[in-house]
């Protein structure tokens, strides 16, 4: 059984706008998620890219059981999103970690925040230590379980959301456009943490994002635009289609990019190169 499947999924909204007449509003009905449906399989690490409004971050929600779908179905593990009485083993089973970690974070101090997550699940005490003791191991935060979280860093505040959502050992979690927020070590620093939970601890990922460094570490990247899916597919696959992403407003990465340049001038390189190092050793064939 898939960890996540969304079937035909539309969320809409309204967007309120207020007209000269001062009686009158305007509505707009708008669709940030339009009839998409894919599934995730336990231990993928998918990556979610689309400029700003393509509907990632509100897809994200619905996984979370944040927002419901207007028509259409999420289900995490088989349970249903829109039945209300599934939603305590929906959240446990799939954790999300948002781009502030401010609007995460509630404890005065860095364990009991870690703790608030299980406590509100009804874990018992002697349970709920050994849990925030893994989770602060788990992302190298074990010598500041004592502090504030205020005198942390952006980059450490946001590996504080992260083991508060690993104290509650959710099979999945998503996250949100996690560093962007973050100075470039921080985002270092929380990649490579994402990185390790999937490969050592199995966990699944979803990564909201519209770095393109941060999604060559998925397995699979999901394209959206409009609220629709537009390609889905490897990193290899997704960026050997430079054109494409370019009139979707989106960059690629750069030895992708200058890759993609020299082809157009007669070079013959592969279309699917994705890392500097990859350029490099295709180009050291013609020396």
């Amino acid at each position: 059984m898939a960890i996540l499947d969304v079937k035909n999924l539309i969320h809409k909204y309204i967007a309120y706008e207020d007209s000269q007449d001062e009686s009158q509003e305007i509505k707009e009905e708008i669709k940030a998620i339009d009839d998409i449906s894919f599934h995730v399989e336990k231990g993928e690490f998918i990556a979610i890219l689309g400029r700003n409004g393509s509907g990632k971050s509100s897809l994200a929600k619905h996984i979370n059981g944040l927002l419901m779908p207007t028509e259409g179905a999420v289900y995490v593990k088989g349970m249903d999103t829109k039945d209300y009485r599934n939603l305590l083993n929906i959240r446990q089973s799939a954790g999300i970690v948002f781009q502030n970690p401010d609007n995460q974070i509630v404890g005065t101090i860095v364990e009991e925040d870690v703790a608030f997550g299980p406590e509100n699940m009804g874990v018992p005490s002697e349970d709920i230590w050994k849990r925030i003791t893994r989770a602060l191991e788990g992302v190298g935060m074990s010598a500041y379980k004592e502090a504030s979280p205020n005198h942390l860093s952006g980059g450490q505040k946001q590996r504080i959301a992260i083991a508060g959502i690993m104290a509650m050992e959710p099979e999945c979690i998503v996250l949100d456009e996690p560093t962007a927020m973050l100075d470039p070590q921080g985002r270092r620093h929380v990649l490579t943490l994402v990185k390790e939970l999937n490969q050592e601890k199995k966990i699944t990922i979803l990564m909201v994002t519209h770095h393109m460094q941060e999604v060559l570490l998925a397995d699979r990247i999901i394209v959206m635009d409009h609220g629709k899916i537009v390609m889905d597919g490897t990193p290899k696959e997704i960026f050997s289609r430079v054109e494409e992403l370019k009139k979707l407003g989106l960059e690629v990465p750069y030895a992708t990019e200058l890759a993609h340049e020299l082809r157009k001038e007669g070079v013959p390189l592969s279309e699917d190169i994705t890392t500097r190092e990859e350029l490099v050793e295709e180009l050291c064939q013609f020396v």
